[in-house]
């Protein structure tokens, strides 16, 4: 089976993605330098990998410590396209910054193909409380809720993509991973979940530099 997955580039041989994106995968193509999938691009490389981290407490049914590690076979040399993300989050997140989610889902529930346009949508995150009234204890602490305006979001294919707290146009913090959509569909009002960042960093960390 083939899934479609978003991640990030960390220092400059690993990906951080949801750990159901490596739950039990075999290969993975991973494409990084482009913002569109269309035509030719000569910034867009693809590259090989050497092997996978899945959180060990990773529980695919409840979707706990949703969180994997890719491992690029070779270190990228960065480019004007080719950035890892920067810093990762050293504090808990606060309900209701301006955040983005950048990502290849679906751009519609009406078209339900995944976007050949990297997409970039800003949402609000919520209180795991107010996420709660969705949701109810399906919400851990490690997890955070998010929603856009306009019911706009993650959709389908957006799973493993980043949740960023942009302080600049050139610094943005790594503080969630898109974990898990609505059953109303991405289109509905309900909010999107993410595996929180932070409560990971030192898991992350003694992977990455082991």
């Amino acid at each position: 089976m083939v899934t479609f997955c978003g991640g990030a580039l960390f220092e400059n041989q690993w990906i951080i993605t949801a750990g159901q994106c490596v739950d039990d995968a075999v290969l993975f193509v991973i494409t990084l330098g482009s913002a569109t999938l269309k035509d030719h691009d000569p910034n867009r490389i693809t590259v090989a990998t050497s092997e996978y981290f899945l959180h060990p407490d990773y529980n695919p049914d409840t979707l706990e410590n949703d969180l994997g590690l890719i491992k690029l076979r070779m270190p990228v040399t960065f480019t004007d396209y080719i950035r890892p993300i920067a810093p990762l989050a050293m504090h808990e997140l606060p309900a209701k910054p301006n955040l983005r989610v950048i990502g290849w889902g679906e751009s519609s529930i009406e078209d339900p193909a995944y976007s050949n346009e990297l997409q970039v949508v800003e949402v609000v995150s919520l209180t795991n409380d107010e996420c709660r009234i969705t949701y109810g204890n399906q919400i851990k602490d490690k997890m955070v809720c998010a929603v856009g305006q306009y019911n706009e979001g993650p959709c389908f294919g957006d799973v493993g993509s980043p949740l960023l707290d942009a302080y600049s146009k050139y610094v943005a913090v790594h503080v969630g991973i898109v974990s898990f959509l609505s059953s109303n569909g991405c289109g509905s009002t309900d909010p999107s979940g993410f595996t929180r960042t932070y409560p990971y960093v030192n898991w992350i960390h003694n992977i990455t530099t082991n």
